[in-house]
């Protein structure tokens, strides 16, 4: 198995997907409270608790985060992954000592409210059966993935990927991690790829983030020896809805709060280096940084910038993976390469591999 964000200790990643309506939510679960931050370059990003990582708000940690298809309607995900936390004592206590394990309420009249930051991403227009009436179904998606969150998990056309697509191919969901050159620490990335722009060189099948693979984890194909015409084209196929390409990075290292948002902007520079364009009017791009604080910085300053700069090199791989991984949905036949609706092929079934 390649490497995941849960090298780092104390994540588990859970996935859950919806085939019929091509959508599914992926959470990831830190197993005790960690620091957090964002960063939201995009034009139409969705979001719901991300105020509350300004260094200046009050809570100090958070739970779970979570990443969903379904644009709007998928900002219901984080209330299943919340409910699940709350079965198991989870979150922020307030007024007393807190609940016990098996519920929110606390002696004292005091309660725990589980803290869940999340984001969505935009699916609706991928061929997928959205008809699902008065409730659509990403609160029991979200409980389902926070109950399913695990070491191991899926890449590809799993969880927040299973909908996804970028310019010219299916997305999906990529991971990866890496030590930090000359430091005591690891860092890891998972990303959501649904983005308007293209991951690969132009039409082909080489990736934008070639030079920072590693064991020809997404082929080993390298940069094309002459670069196409096509390289840096705008892309064709029109997008009427949106796109956003969702990421979280993680750290062992201890962050403050503000500490944390410098990482997750320093590892924004991974998805400019993945994907061609990125950060446009039509996407909803997020990173999200989480630091579970095992290990202290020796240098404030320049331990930072190393982790910037791995996690923005660890992204780029991450994003290159999930479209590698991705796959054709079971009853969704690729849309044709300009079609403004449905799923474009998947990288494996164009070049194989």
């Amino acid at each position: 198995m390649t490497s995941r964000i849960t090298d780092i200790p104390g994540i588990r990643v859970g996935h859950a997907s919806d085939l019929r309506a091509a959508t599914g939510v992926t959470v990831l679960l830190f197993d005790g409270p960690v620091t957090a931050a964002v960063d939201v370059r995009g034009g139409g990003p969705g979001t719901r608790e991300t105020d509350l990582l300004d260094p200046e708000r009050t809570v100090e940690g958070i739970d779970a985060l979570v990443l969903s298809g379904g644009s709007v309607f998928g900002l219901d995900a984080a209330a299943g992954a919340v409910a699940w936390l709350a079965e198991q004592g989870r979150g922020f206590p307030v007024g007393g000592t807190g609940g016990p394990a098996g519920g929110t309420g606390g002696p004292a009249g005091g309660v725990r409210v589980p803290i869940v930051p999340a984001a969505i991403l935009f699916d609706l227009l991928n061929g997928g059966d959205k008809n699902w009436g008065r409730f659509a179904p990403y609160r029991d998606l979200g409980y389902a993935a926070a109950q399913a969150a695990a070491h191991d998990f899926a890449l590809g056309s799993v969880g927040a990927g299973t909908g996804a697509r970028t310019g010219n191919l299916k997305g999906g969901v990529g991971s990866a991690s890496a030590a930090v050159a000359g430091t005591g620490f690891q860092v890891g990335a998972l990303a959501a790829v649904n983005a308007f722009g293209r991951v690969t060189i132009g039409d082909g099948p080489h990736f934008w983030a070639a030079p920072y693979e590693r064991e020809a984890e997404f082929g080993g194909l390298g940069w094309p020896a002459q670069m196409p015409a096509d390289a840096l084209a705008f892309p064709a196929r029109a997008l009427p809805g949106g796109a956003t390409t969702l990421a979280v990075v993680a750290t062992d290292a201890r962050l403050t709060k503000a500490q944390a948002r410098r990482l997750a902007v320093t590892a924004q520079d991974g998805l400019a280096r993945a994907i061609q364009p990125v950060h446009t009017p039509l996407d909803g791009d997020v990173v999200f940084a989480a630091a579970t604080g095992a290990v202290p910085l020796a240098d404030p300053v320049v331990d930072l910038a190393r982790l910037g700069d791995a996690a923005a090199q660890v992204l780029a791989r991450a994003v290159a993976l999930g479209v590698h991984a991705a796959a054709n949905l079971p009853g969704h036949a690729p849309a044709p390469p300009l079609a403004p609706e449905g799923l474009p092929p998947a990288w494996r079934d164009r070049f194989g591999g």
